[in-house]
């Protein structure tokens, strides 16, 4: 059965070419002509016995009544319409609805259904403004904390697809990387150009994934970024209609790429083993699978609950205190904003994800025991480097759980009594008291905390850079 509106279409389109009224066919088919105007406007739907008999009269078999597809150009656009002004988007402008009636021209209705599309075309591409952003990215977490952090279908999937490039323990290499590749039909094409915005670019015309030049420093990232790209199409992702959908979307790639860089078979070996020797180190981890100190730790989040009965959480804090990412389920209070967001909060001075920067050995990882009014946590840190500042990388569990983790012996002791602003927040009454109102400094304000994010079909993306290197590089030019 059609929709109503297509069926309303067709049973007008084939009593108007059997040059009848609407009072002519209720007559031979025993109904109203106000009732049948109803069914043509799809505000009612008819009774199969009913379109038989109607069917039956305009001498045409019932199918034809119930084909899906307009029955011409000019009823798709009615119905285009229609659709269009019943939505929520045009009813938050508040208009009237406006009726293409017969007299009402062709070019009239195309400009019409055009401003539509363009309408939901600006509001699919609306920019995203910090709070948004904040807000979108809170609830994100939200579930992922429910869920403890781990999706047992991108598991699968990821299981599934090392296990097809023959992968069979070790750090992944490039080359099982570019089979799973083309085992999805692409190749893996390393570029100079990409767009400043992208960090890949999959030309789904001709099957290539863009990457950046295999040479560039740190080039052991790139096969993450290879099964980013991967991801999107395995996981059938569509444009994002908003930017809480991108952030999903971010989400799953990521997710997908680690549980390849770290299958859960090999990776849940790995860390069971380590749990029965007692000696659990993100360290070992991360040598073990060849990725980043943070691949690691994230990974590690994703199994510790779901295949090790253990709580945790991991925390990403820039040398100036602020979150740049955070997770927990294992109670430890993470500091918020009004709106539940953590990122750029500043986490408490006396927590292993800061104390870390004030040793001088920084080339393995730091451990630490901090008392919080939540509980005591053991707490192993480990410090770098970006492009723009220093961080630190930090997995804790509650102390119960400190029994598996290598550095479990440490003496270091810290107590944190924040959100109590007199832990570490409040300046001491000395130095209050010889310094209020005699100085006076300008905050460093980090740009990205008053920009709204580029608008584009994807978010942060620019629609026109993209498309101009997909035309730069498209194939047999």
């Amino acid at each position: 059965m059609p929709d109503l509106s297509t069926l309303g279409q067709r049973m007008r389109h084939f009593r108007t070419a059997a040059d009848l009224t609407l009072g002519e066919l209720g007559e031979a088919v025993g109904v109203s002509a106000s009732q049948l105007s109803l069914m043509e406007n799809g505000k009612r739907e008819p009774r199969l016995s009913l379109l038989s008999a109607i069917a039956a009269h305009l001498g045409i078999p019932v199918s034809e009544l119930l084909d899906d597809a307009p029955p011409s150009a000019r009823a798709a656009l009615e119905i285009e319409l229609e659709r269009a002004q019943s939505g929520a988007l045009y009813a938050e402008l508040g208009l009237p609805t406006v009726r293409p009636g017969r007299s009402m021209p062709d070019d009239v209705l195309e400009a019409l259904v055009g401003l539509h599309r363009e309408l939901h075309r600006r509001s699919r591409e609306k920019i995203a403004t910090p709070e948004e952003a904040r807000r979108a990215n809170t609830e994100l977490r939200a579930r992922m904390r429910e869920a403890d952090n781990h999706i047992p279908e991108i598991e699968e999937l990821a299981e599934g697809v090392m296990r097809d490039v023959g992968y069979d323990g070790g750090a992944v290499t490039h080359r099982q990387v570019a089979l799973a590749a083309q085992r999805l039909g692409f190749e893996l094409v390393h570029v100079h150009d990409l767009p400043h915005s992208a960090r890949s670019v999959t030309d789904l015309e001709n099957g290539r994934i863009y990457l950046p030049p295999a040479s560039i420093p740190g080039g052991h990232g790139l096969r993450s970024m290879a099964l980013q790209a991967i991801a999107h199409r395995l996981l059938e992702h569509e444009p994002p209609r908003d930017y809480a959908e991108f952030l999903q979307q971010r989400l799953e790639i990521n997710y997908f790429a680690a549980a390849c860089l770290m299958p859960r078979s090999h990776a849940v070996r790995h860390l069971a083993q380590a749990k029965q020797d007692r000696d659990i180190a993100i360290e070992d981890f991360r040598d073990a699978f060849g990725v980043t100190h943070e691949a690691a730790a994230l990974r590690f989040t994703n199994l510790a609950t779901a295949h090790l009965d253990m709580r945790v959480h991991f925390l990403r804090v820039a040398d100036d205190g602020s979150v740049a990412k955070a997770y927990e389920n294992d109670g430890l209070r993470l500091p918020k904003d009004v709106t539940g967001g953590v990122e750029g909060q500043i986490v408490c001075r006396y927590w292993a994800a800061r104390t870390a920067f004030a040793r001088t050995n920084r080339t393995t990882e730091f451990y630490q025991y901090t008392d919080t009014p939540e509980g005591t946590f053991f707490e192993s840190a480990q410090t770098g480097t970006s492009a723009t500042d220093e961080f630190s990388i930090t997995i804790g569990v509650p102390f119960t759980e400190s029994k598996w983790f290598r550095g479990r012996e440490a003496t270091r002791r810290e107590q944190s009594r924040c959100p109590d602003a007199s832990c570490c927040k409040r300046p001491p009454s000395e130095l209050a008291s010889r310094w209020a109102g005699k100085a006076w400094t300008s905050a460093k304000v980090h740009a990205h905390i008053f920009s709204p994010l580029p608008s584009g079909t994807y978010p942060g993306v620019d629609d026109r850079e993209l498309y101009e290197f997909l035309e730069a590089h498209r194939v047999g030019d």
